[in-house]
């Protein structure tokens, strides 16, 4: 009779390997739950300060004028809890020749009191808006 628990005749996977396999996959798709949302959002934020800051650029708007078309443009987008006077540095406020930088982070809960915390800085220029 052939013994059933030799180590050196299993095949397969055990069922911890299967376990252990399936916690870590559980893990990495909260993880980017958690991450890839605020990734697209800083995507989609960095598209519409750009394309605002064209729109600036080219009608030779200041600081003040460009800051309350691009608060109207976020909540015409449903974005009400999104402040640009939070996440937008100017580097150049001459008008015709607006420079912004953006500086923010998103938080989102991983688990319990546990959090992921992206920080997203860089600069924008109307050359973005393509």
């Amino acid at each position: 009779m052939q013994q059933l628990t030799s180590l050196t005749n299993q095949r397969g996977a055990s069922v911890t390997t299967i376990i252990v396999g399936l916690a870590m996959a559980g893990i990495i798709i909260k993880l980017g739950l958690g991450i890839i949302p605020a990734y697209v959002g800083d995507y989609q934020f960095t598209k519409l300060v750009a394309g605002e800051l064209k729109k600036a650029n080219d009608a030779k708007q200041n600081e003040r004028q460009f800051m309350q078309s691009l608060s109207q443009q976020l909540s015409i987008n449903a974005n009400y809890n999104t402040k640009p006077e939070e996440m937008i540095v100017f580097t150049n406020k001459t008008p015709g020749a607006l420079a912004v930088k953006s500086q923010y982070e998103v938080e989102s809960n991983f688990y319990g009191n546990t959090f992921i915390v992206n920080r997203f800085e860089k600069d924008i220029t109307a050359a973005d808006a393509k």
